[in-house]
């Protein structure tokens, strides 16, 4: 049996238990848990991320109680449970996401499709964005934008196009890439496409007036954007950027980050980026990802947080001797993330 003084000094979010009180207020400073976390629909365990949530349900060493019960009528694509067989059936009709629909794919290779003036003063939108590369350099090696999409929020394309890098190309992989000379030979250069990005995103804001809540500019959604932005050159702010690849619920428990298909199988319900890749497929994952993370049903909505990449807890104003006479529930319920969860974007 577990000692009451045992069971004071446990962590009301991961469970986790400490012989001093004061050890337990050391753990709550440096963990940030928070509502925002992932959490076992069975025994309300808080988790860093749904990989971890994962291994707590289905891993190599689950806690058996959960696992049966996630068996029985667990959703393995979003880890809820649900109340009964039947509804988990319903459940899985909707969380499973079919690929996207023919016609739009067929209409991201016609080559060069621009609708960004029918979006023009529509603020607050969100945009996926997508690129892909060919290779430069003696070895093929350098990465080159040869080919970008972009689509709203409800996976219709706003502008796509081939891109004429700047640099010779000496690798097209062809094999994944499915793009030959003659369709970069007379594309848009990158300056060029680069230059109606960030107009777009922009949405007539100037880059230092751009702020996280309010405004005009766009919320870009993609994956591993630092690396396409930089690609295209493209500058934009980091506060209006989601990224699949570094947000905390969707990365591995080792805080690395998942590939973008691995997180459409684990969490979509579906494969991608099988024989030629299409830039619209994956914007239309990392979108589709987006949403579901920005619809998290969420305790706490309204927990002001920066949208910066920066650690903050609600600790600093509090004595030591006053958080070491709260419960694990209190120390909890002042606690904050130290991640911008996207269910605040709603």
């Amino acid at each position: 049996m577990e000692s009451a003084e045992h069971l004071r000094n446990k962590c009301a979010a991961c469970y986790r238990q400490f012989n001093r009180m004061e050890h337990l207020v050391e753990h709550m400073r440096t963990s940030y848990h928070s509502d925002h976390e992932p959490m076992c629909g069975i025994c309300r365990k808080h988790c860093r991320s749904f990989e971890s949530l994962r291994e707590h349900l289905i891993g190599p060493l689950p806690k058996a109680e959960c696992e049966r019960i996630f068996k029985e009528r667990g959703c393995h694509i979003c880890l809820n449970i649900l109340g009964s067989r039947n509804a988990l059936r319903s459940h899985l009709n909707a969380c499973q996401l079919p690929r996207t629909n023919g016609l739009a794919y067929r209409m991201a290779n016609l080559g060069i499709y621009d609708n960004t003036r029918n979006y023009e003063n529509a603020g607050g939108r969100v945009v996926a964005l997508a690129c892909k590369m060919v290779g430069g350099g003696s070895d093929g090696s350098l990465d080159l934008c040869a080919r970008v999409c972009l689509i709203d929020e409800y996976e219709n394309i706003i502008f796509h196009t081939y891109v004429k890098p700047q640099l010779p190309v000496t690798h097209f992989r062809y094999e994944t890439t499915g793009i030959r000379p003659e369709m970069i030979m007379d594309a848009p250069g990158v300056r060029q496409v680069q230059r109606k990005i960030q107009e777009f995103l922009c949405n007539g804001e100037a880059m230092w007036k751009i702020r996280p809540k309010g405004g005009k500019a766009r919320i870009l959604v993609g994956h591993g954007l630092d690396h396409d932005l930089r690609c295209l050159e493209v500058d934009y702010p980091g506060t209006m950027i989601r990224d699949t690849a570094k947000y905390p619920p969707l990365m591995k428990t080792s805080k690395l980050s998942n590939s973008l298909k691995y997180l459409a199988k684990a969490y979509l319900g579906y494969e991608i980026q099988t024989g030629i890749q299409d830039p619209y497929e994956d914007c239309v994952a990392t979108m589709r990802l987006y949403k579901k993370m920005k619809y998290q049903s969420h305790n706490n909505k309204v927990e002001d947080i920066p949208l910066a990449t920066e650690n903050r807890n609600n600790f600093a104003s509090w004595r030591s001797n006053e958080l070491e006479r709260m419960s694990p529930d209190e120390l909890l319920r002042i606690s904050a993330s130290d991640y911008y969860c996207w269910c605040l974007d709603s």
